[in-house]
C-alpha cells in the first residue's frame, strides 16, 4: 500500500489530511489581515487595492511568510523521512516504490503526532501575521463590517477549494503527496494579495445585490417625506466644513439631518439615511465624495437633491481621475442631477467653478463674489476666530462673528448663507447660526494643552489649497511655531510638484518643520533647501509616533504645533 493510499482510505488519514487543509487555510485567512486592511481602506476599490500593494511593497510580506511555510514544510517532510528511517527494510521499501507492503508503526506515530503539530505551527504562523498586521497603531480601525463579514466567509470558502485541489493534485504523486502539498502552501502563500482580490471578485455579485436592497430602501424612506428639503454638497475640497457650518445655521428654523464626519460615499450615506433619518427631520444635508467620474451621479440618484452646493474643483485624487476635466464632470454631476426648478450655489473662485456657475441655466446663486448673491467686506482673521461684515444681495449688512480659524472658512460661511437665505432664513437666525459654529474635528481645530502649548489639529485637510490656508494661520500666532507633516498624497503626477511649493510656503510660516515620512517628504524638503529654510530646523521622522515623541522633547511653554495632515494607513512608509 502507499503511504498516499493509507492517508486517503484509513478513516483516520482522511480526517489527519483534512485537518490539514483546514489549518493551512486558517493560516492563510489570518495571514491576509494586512491586505484586507488595505482593500478596506481603498473603499473596496480594486485599483487602489493594487496601487497600495505596490506602494506597500506587499511582495517582501508575501516572500517573508513563504519562507516561513517553505521551513515549515521542509521540517514536515523531514520528520516523515526520519521516521521511515527507523525501518530500513520498510523504507527500502517505500523508496522501491513496491505496492503491497503494510505501514509500520512508526508512520501512524508519525500521523498522530506530527500532524497535529503542523496544524499548531500554521496556526502560529497565522497569529504571527495576524499580529505583525496590527503591528503598528492603526489610524483608521480594521472593522469587521457585515460587509467584511461576508468577504471573510467567501475567502474561506475559496482558500479551502484552493488546498482541496492541492491536495487532490499531490495526491497523484503518491509518496511525496506530503511535499507537494506544503509547496503548495508556499504559492499560496506568495499569491496571498491576489487571492484576497479574487475572493473580492466572487463576492462582488453578493454586495451588488445587498447594497441595491438597502440603496433602494434608503431611497424610498427619503421620498417618503415629500416636505423633506435635501441639500447635496460636493467640491474637490471644503465640502465637509461647509456641511457642518450649513447645519448649525439651518438648525436655527429647521430640523436638519446631516451625514457625520466624512460619510460621503454611497454606502456610507445610505446607512446614515436609513438609520438616522426620521419624518421628524425638515431637511437632509447629504456629503457626496468621489474619486472616480460617475459616483456623485450615482448618490444623485441615491438623494434626489432639490439644493446643490459646489466649493471647488481642484487636483484632490487626481491619481484616480487623471485630468482636472474629468474631475470638474464629475462634480457637476450633482448640479446635473438637480431639477429644474432646483438651486444651486457655487464659490466664486475666478476659475472652473466661476465658469460653471456662468454656463448653468438653473436657479443659481454664487458666494464670494463682491456685488454677487453673498460676499464678505471687512475680513478680520485671527488666532481666535473671525469677524466680518456679511452681505447679501437686497439687505442691510450685517456684523458676524465666527469662531472658526481661516479666512477659508469665512468663504464656506458664505456658501451656507447663500442656501440660508434661499430657504428663508432671517438676519437673526443667521448671525446667531455663525456665532454658535464649533471648531470642526481635525479641521484647524483649535487646542489648548497643557505646559502653555497651543495645538491646531489640522489633520484632515489634505489639498493644496487648504494647506495654503492653513500656512496663512499658523502664522498668525505668536511664539515658536512647528509644523508636523507628511505632506499631502493622492495628487497623481502633479504631487511632487505640490509638495515642492508646500515646502517653499513653509519656510515662511514656520520656524520648525517636522516631516513625517523619509522619501514622501523629499519635495517638502527641497522646497524647504530652497528658499533658504535653516537644515538644522528640519527634522525628519519615519512615522506619526516618532514625531509626536521628538515634539514631547522639545517643546516649551508658547510654542504653537499644527499636525497638518495625517497619511491614512496605506500611505504609511514604517
Amino acid at each position: 500500500m502507499y503511504i498516499a493510499d493509507y492517508h486517503f482510505m484509513d478513516p483516520l488519514g482522511l480526517i489527519l489530511n483534512l485537518l490539514l487543509v483546514l489549518a493551512s487555510a486558517v493560516s492563510l485567512l489570518l495571514s491576509a489581515r494586512k491586505f484586507v486592511h488595505y482593500f478596506q481602506l481603498e473603499s473596496y476599490q480594486f485599483q487602489g487595492y493594487f496601487r497600495t500593494l505596490q506602494r506597500q511593497k506587499a511582495v517582501f510580506s508575501c516572500l517573508k511568510l513563504s519562507g516561513i511555510h517553505l521551513l515549515l514544510n521542509v521540517v514536515f517532510v523531514g520528520a516523515n523521512l526520519l521516521l521511515y528511517h527507523l525501518d530500513r527494510q520498510q523504507f527500502a521499501n517505500w523508496v522501491a516504490g513496491e505496492e503491497n507492503y503494510v505501514v509500520n508503526d512508526a508512520y501512524l506515530l508519525l500521523s498522530i503526532v506530527t500532524a497535529p503539530l503542523f496544524i499548531l505551527a500554521v496556526g502560529w504562523i497565522g497569529r504571527f501575521f495576524r499580529k505583525q498586521g496590527m503591528k503598528k497603531a492603526e489610524k483608521k480601525k480594521f472593522a469587521l463590517t457585515a460587509r467584511l463579514k461576508r468577504f471573510y466567509l467567501v475567502f474561506f470558502i475559496l482558500l479551502l477549494v484552493c488546498q482541496g485541489a492541492a491536495l487532490l493534485v499531490s495526491m497523484q504523486v503518491k509518496n511525496y503527496w506530503f511535499a507537494f502539498l506544503g509547496y503548495w502552501n508556499v504559492l499560496f502563500a506568495l499569491l496571498l494579495p491576489l487571492l484576497v482580490a479574487l475572493a473580492a471578485i466572487l463576492a462582488l455579485p453578493i454586495e451588488k445585490f445587498i447594497f441595491r436592497l438597502y440603496f433602494n430602501d434608503a431611497e424610498k424612506k427619503l421620498l417618503e417625506n415629500e416636505k423633506l428639503i435635501r441639500i447635496g454638497i460636493t467640491g474637490s475640497y471644503g465640502k465637509t466644513s461647509t456641511k457642518f457650518i450649513l447645519a448649525n445655521i439651518l438648525s436655527q428654523k429647521y430640523n436638519v439631518l446631516a451625514t457625520p464626519a466624512s460619510f460621503n460615499t454611497p454606502m456610507g450615506v445610505t446607512r446614515i439615511i436609513r438609520e438616522r433619518l426620521t419624518p421628524s427631520h425638515q431637511v437632509f444635508i447629504g456629503e457626496m465624495g468621489a474619486r472616480h467620474v460617475g459616483e456623485i451621479k450615482e448618490l444623485s440618484r441615491l438623494v434626489h437633491p432639490k439644493i446643490g452646493v459646489l466649493t471647488a474643483v481642484g487636483p484632490q485624487h487626481l491619481d484616480t481621475f487623471r485630468t482636472i476635466e474629468r474631475i470638474e464632470k464629475t462634480k457637476y454631476e450633482l448640479i446635473d442631477a438637480l431639477p429644474e426648478d432646483g438651486f444651486s450655489v457655487f464659490l466664486h473662485d475666478n476659475a472652473i467653478v466661476t465658469k460653471l456657475y456662468e454656463k448653468t441655466q438653473k436657479p443659481k446663486a454664487i458666494a464670494g463674489k463682491e456685488n454677487g448673491d453673498v460676499w464678505a467686506e471687512n475680513v478680520q482673521v485671527s488666532s481666535e476666530g473671525s469677524h466680518f461684515t456679511l452681505r447679501i444681495k437686497g439687505w442691510e449688512p450685517i456684523e458676524c462673528t465666527a469662531p472658526l480659524l481661516g479666512e477659508h472658512n469665512i468663504r464656506n460661511i458664505l456658501m451656507a448663507c447663500a442656501v440660508a437665505v434661499h430657504l428663508g432664513l432671517n438676519k437673526e437666525q443667521i448671525v446667531r447660526g455663525i456665532a454658535t459654529l464649533k471648531p470642526i474635528e481635525h479641521r484647524l481645530q483649535l487646542l489648548r494643552s497643557a505646559g502653555g502649548i497651543t495645538v491646531i489639529d489640522d489633520a484632515f485637510n489634505t489639498n493644496p489649497r487648504s494647506s495654503k490656508e492653513a500656512l496663512k494661520v499658523l502664522s498668525m500666532f505668536p511664539g515658536r511655531r512647528i509644523i508636523v507633516t507628511p505632506g499631502m498624497v493622492e495628487l497623481g503626477a502633479e504631487e511632487e510638484k505640490y509638495n515642492y511649493e508646500f515646502g517653499q510656503a513653509m519656510a515662511k510660516a514656520v520656524d520648525v518643520a517636522v516631516l513625517v515620512g523619509k522619501k514622501h517628504t523629499q519635495p517638502i524638503q527641497k522646497g524647504l533647501k530652497d528658499a533658504g529654510f535653516p537644515e538644522e530646523n528640519i527634522h525628519v521622522m519615519g512615522s506619526l509616533d516618532e514625531a509626536i515623541a521628538f515634539n514631547r522633547q522639545q517643546l516649551r511653554a508658547g510654542d504653537v504645533v499644527m499636525y497638518e495632515n495625517d497619511l491614512p494607513d496605506h500611505y504609511s512608509e514604517s
